[in-house]
């Protein structure tokens, strides 16, 4: 939580116990849908198709996608409905309580899997095999991601993304950090390697000493070195799984659907014990500090020198005014490798639209490459087929960011995928409040064996 689109893939606008709470209710609602069923819809080849998404600033290109697509299918019309992100999942939860969801929906890995386990949602395996899709088009790892826990297919990728690091670049050249060191960066949970020197060389106290520098103020911190989103709960998309995976960890004992979870692993604790750490150093600002504006927001304003952010958010800190910026890889870590959460959305098709056949012509489009191609263009986010691909890094690239921090560890393999779960809802409800405990200080570190051990609960 598009992270990426955590899970917020898009915008963050929310405190995590706000989240947690939305969470916990669309669990509830899920139940409703599991009680009383999903009436099923019909196999209606023309038609309107009503079709949602959360983020505004992908709109255009995808309004183009729908005029494109209605040009050439003009016995179908496209309806198109934005919503922002809490609202979005709250409307579509009540939708499928109500047989009132829409015919296609942007939908998201953290979601997709309680939606197919319910029956919400149609699998799409058929309709991929007869239309001949080739799935070896879309950037690697990311067609593996919307395979459910039956086995079945229910989306086919329109983008992907990645984590990386926003930095000030002025700031780091004032502290003497260059690119090369940006790029080189190092960590482990011990000391933290060159990635914790730089962010206490970034970070400077209302006196002007620095982190590193004898009379630091830690309680009286200007700009810290380091941003700070939320405490990233389940899965730490932007804020500490690029650290957490150079350890060797795995949230779970599968990849994907497992039922038995990690956050008692002596590794993962002990990332988060170096990550809460900077806290206390005063290198990164306190959670509740994060309720006074967006990491974005705040970087704009100085407050933060460096913030871990996928790359949905590319052209949106590339608008930044007032500030120059730069873009780092994720640092190197124990493993002698980077590691980045790698993510892909994909659009769902309702068990309960009366025009299914519409709507899966409507699902090819948008995972075409006509599609995909306006979608590069538009320089917002990283479409999914391969072939376009450079054509969304020269439109990034006019945000003044080189991209390859993002492209290049997918090259190299050093991605991992978001991870799929069931009981979605209460894992995050569970970790929202675990994981801002122990980041508020309220609870030792230790304390997330005991959270593990609830979450491993929701399974049994």
């Amino acid at each position: 939580m598009r992270s990426h689109r955590t899970p917020r893939r898009r915008t963050r606008t929310r405190t995590g116990v706000v989240r947690a709470a939305a969470f916990a209710g669309a669990a509830v609602l899920l139940s409703g849908c599991a009680s009383y069923g999903v009436s099923p819809g019909a196999d209606g080849d023309s038609g309107t198709v009503t079709y949602w998404l959360w983020e505004s600033a992908q709109l255009p290109a995808y309004q183009q996608c729908a005029e494109d697509f209605q040009a050439q299918h003009p016995d179908i019309d496209i309806k198109i409905e934005q919503f922002g992100w809490d609202d979005y999942w709250r409307k579509l939860f009540t939708g499928f309580i109500s047989d009132s969801a829409p015919d296609v929906f942007a939908d998201h890995t953290s979601r997709y899997g309680e939606f197919a386990d319910r029956g919400l949602i149609v699998p799409i395996d058929e309709q991929v095999e007869e239309a001949g899709i080739d799935l070896s088009q879309y950037v690697a790892g990311t067609t593996d991601l919307w395979i459910g826990p039956d086995g079945k297919r229910y989306g086919l990728p329109k983008d992907f993304d990645t984590i990386g690091l926003f930095y000030n670049r002025e700031m780091a050249e004032e502290a003497g950090v260059s690119a090369e060191q940006m790029a080189g960066l190092t960590w482990n949970p011990t000391d933290g390697g060159s990635y914790e020197q730089v962010i206490a060389r970034l970070t400077v106290d209302e006196n002007g000493v620095r982190g590193d520098e004898p009379g630091f103020d830690k309680s009286r911190v200007k700009t810290y070195g380091l941003g700070l989103g939320s405490a990233g709960a389940p899965f730490g998309q932007v804020e500490w799984s690029y650290l957490a995976m150079t350890t060797g960890w795995w949230y779970m004992d599968e990849q994907a659907w497992g039922t038995r979870f990690n956050y008692d692993d002596p590794r993962f604790q002990q990332t988060i014990s170096w990550w809460r750490g900077l806290i206390d150093k005063g290198y990164m600002p306190p959670l509740a500090f994060t309720e006074g504006g967006s990491p974005d927001q705040q970087m704009q304003a100085g407050r933060y020198a460096i913030v871990s952010e996928g790359s949905w958010q590319t052209a949106n800190y590339g608008a930044l005014e007032g500030v120059e910026l730069a873009l780092a890889p994720t640092p190197i870590g124990p493993s002698g490798k980077r590691a980045a959460m790698q993510n892909s959305l994909a659009d769902s098709i309702s068990a309960s639209s009366e025009v299914k056949g519409a709507a899966w012509e409507w699902v090819r489009y948008l995972a075409s490459e006509d599609c995909q191609s306006v979608v590069a263009d538009a320089g917002v986010v990283m479409p999914a087929i391969a072939s376009t691909v450079e054509a969304s890094k020269a439109s990034l690239g006019k945000t003044g960011f080189d991209i390859t921090a993002f492209t290049d560890q997918i090259d190299a393999g050093s991605t991992f995928p978001y991870p799929a779960i069931l009981h979605a809802a209460e894992v995050q409800a569970t970790t929202t409040t675990g994981l801002e405990n122990v980041m508020s200080f309220n609870t030792d570190v230790s304390s997330l064996t005991q959270m593990n051990e609830r979450v491993n609960a929701l399974f049994e």
